[in-house]
């Protein structure tokens, strides 16, 4: 009784964990465009890695634990830091400057299916039946979410999709699948506090170059967009890296890579409740099937 009580529990803490991420980085999308004015791309990823690491640091701090990685690991974070935080996040801060916010939630979709595909060949995860069906529903719905937000978004600034905007965007997706595969494995023996904030220091170190162009930027922004930038720091950066590693150490890496297909319908609803953008109707239903495919990708 015990142990199933506890298995229970885990399951239930991952989920919660699982739904704070998802939230938090549904929001940065909308985060991201409302401060992307007052921003570059370079300078974004700097601002907000330098704030996700001093409030990593503080909690690490606080705790007082610290595991020495071997080698292996230190290559496995290294990899981490230079391909999810830093490539990731300039990759996509300057994909949002070329390509509407609904294509670029579509492509970047590509990702968790990368990361089950190579889990399942990497790290022996196998091809479970309904997780390859849920997989394959769920991007259905990210496909019509994001197809229909980009036709029939108003409001905003919107550029036409070029080459180099569709390129970042597959660079965001092949940066986000390497740097999940190379966090499971670490997660094994190293706590995810402490790989989070190693590889959020390691993305501020490689987006320092930016830093003349921050200070610039910060000179300028007005109040709000400087709040916009903390926000990416603490909450999308901080707190779901944070989360997200809590998960992946108790759920397999393409199982939970398929529940981040639940972001681009938030994203719409965040959308339409902040920045006032309706969404259409065919993009509502494309977030119901998103989720029924996170849901079926669950199923044992």
């Amino acid at each position: 009784m015990t142990d199933v009580a506890v298995t229970k529990k885990t399951d239930w803490l991952a989920l919660g964990a699982v739904t704070v991420t998802v939230v938090s980085w549904a929001s940065a999308f909308v985060a991201i465009r409302g401060v992307g004015t007052s921003f570059g791309a370079g300078p974004l990823a700097l601002g907000r890695l330098l704030i996700g690491t001093g409030a990593l640091g503080l909690i690490l701090l606080a705790k007082r634990t610290w595991v020495r990685p071997t080698r292996t690991q230190w290559i496995q974070i290294l990899s981490v830091g230079v391909f999810w935080f830093a490539i990731y996040n300039v990759a996509l801060n300057a994909a949002e400057q070329r390509v509407d916010a609904g294509t670029t939630s579509m492509i970047i979709q590509i990702g968790p299916i990368l990361v089950a595909l190579f889990a399942g060949l990497l790290l022996g995860e196998g091809f479970p039946r309904w997780l390859v069906i849920g997989a394959a529903i769920a991007f259905c719905g990210a496909v019509l979410v994001g197809v229909v937000t980009a036709v029939t978004t108003t409001g905003t600034v919107r550029t036409d999709a070029d080459a180099l905007g569709i390129a970042l965007c597959l660079v965001s997706a092949v940066t986000y699948a390497v740097g999940v595969l190379c966090q499971k494995p670490v997660l094994r023996s190293v706590p995810g506090l402490q790989v989070t904030w190693m590889a959020c220091a390691i993305g501020a170190l490689c987006t320092l170059p930016f830093a003349p162009a921050l200070l610039d930027d910060l000179a300028d922004a007005s109040a709000q967009a400087t709040g916009g930038l903390l926000y990416l720091g603490l909450v999308p950066t901080a707190l779901a890296f944070s989360t997200w590693a809590y998960a992946l150490t108790r759920m397999d890496a393409g199982r939970l890579g398929i529940t981040t297909y639940a972001v681009p319908p938030i994203t719409v609803a965040l959308s339409w409740a902040l920045l006032n953008e309706v969404p259409h109707i065919l993009a509502v239903l494309g977030g119901v099937v998103c989720l029924v495919g996170v849901g079926l990708s669950r199923r044992r």
